[in-house]
């Protein structure tokens, strides 16, 4: 007859239960923890992990929503604590000990939600606890929400010389983008410092879940209303995609990519959206999409395989068709 697991043993741990000791223990799925899980991405990301057969824990200062509660499991963590955050990232009684990966969302989520300071000190020392407890425990794979707000979004007064933008863009013009470009930052050292580690930022657009569609129709005859991030948008569903990409990839080091879809949020060509808005911009289509977005996703297509598979039209003419 086989021993019976330790009683703190990775296996044990996973699921503390009595097992028949004559069948062979089940195979542990890899674990990754998705902070900010309760949350408008968070709860797409989720699913991405789980429907990908990731074993997923869900930190968050929030409970999911009821229809999203037997999803994952939830752990009621204050990510600014940095106890709470390397004891959750450590073990969880009768939950799990250690993790393969960590997905990290949770933040203020955007400018104007509290006051500057406070946007600043919250979302830098979630992403510092959650980097340093990393390199602690040795958890080496790790995906970090960014954003597009570092490219200096919104587009006034500062004009992009040229569209779509590209990676190497860096100009924070709020508390918020400030704080993600230095998360982006933190990501690139602590790799220094963990050779071995793999970090990648990704710098999400404006993120819309599928009922937001609806109201797409409400600029088509205004491009001024999203000229402020290049007429761009991200499905809540591919960016849930790019971040599996991101942590399922053989990738090592610091990383930042742009994700957002792959057109626009209008139905005429960007050309078009250019000449009315920034007719001074140099548009410099990288596909043959005469709709293409004026965030630049080739980085991620190339090296992650990012490939968007949402777009708004097909999703507002299925809600509009029910």
């Amino acid at each position: 007859m086989s021993a019976l697991s330790s009683f703190t043993s990775r296996e044990a741990l996973s699921e503390r239960r009595l097992q028949d000791p004559s069948k062979p223990a089940p195979e542990r799925k890899k674990r990754v923890i998705v902070t900010g899980g309760s949350g408008k991405l968070g709860r797409y990301m989720v699913r991405e992990m789980v429907e990908h057969g990731w074993e997923v824990w869900n930190l968050d200062i929030s409970p999911p929503a009821p229809e999203e509660a037997k999803v994952a499991k939830f752990v009621h963590v204050d990510l600014t604590d940095y106890g709470q955050v390397i004891a959750a990232l450590s073990d969880m009684d009768s939950g799990y000990k250690g993790v393969d990966a960590v997905i990290h969302l949770a933040a203020i989520p955007s400018p104007s939600r509290a006051p500057n300071h406070v946007i600043f000190h919250t979302n830098i020392r979630q992403t510092y606890n959650i980097l340093e407890a990393a390199r602690v425990l040795n958890i080496t794979n790790l995906a970090i929400a960014s954003s597009e707000t570092v490219f200096g979004i919104p587009f006034y007064p500062h004009i992009p010389e040229r569209l779509p933008i590209r990676e190497d863009a860096e100009r924070p013009e709020s508390s918020y983008s400030l704080a993600k470009l230095l998360g982006e930052k933190m990501g690139e050292q602590y790799t220094r410092w963990s050779p071995e580690a793999k970090i990648i930022s990704i710098r999400l657009s404006n993120v819309m879940i599928p009922e937001q569609y609806l109201g797409f129709e409400d600029w088509q005859n205004d491009p001024w209303t999203r000229a402020w991030n290049g007429f761009c948008y991200i499905d809540a569903r591919d960016c849930s995609q790019a971040f599996r990409l991101a942590i399922e990839s053989d990738l090592k080091g610091a990383h930042v990519f742009n994700i957002a879809n792959a057109d626009n949020a209008f139905r005429v060509p960007t050309a078009e959206l250019m000449k009315k808005v920034f007719p001074n911009t140099k548009w410099e289509p990288e596909t043959d999409n005469p709709r293409e977005g004026g965030i630049s996703i080739k980085k991620a297509r190339e090296m992650l395989g990012y490939d968007p598979k949402y777009d708004w039209q097909s999703e507002y003419e299925r809600l509009t068709k029910k």
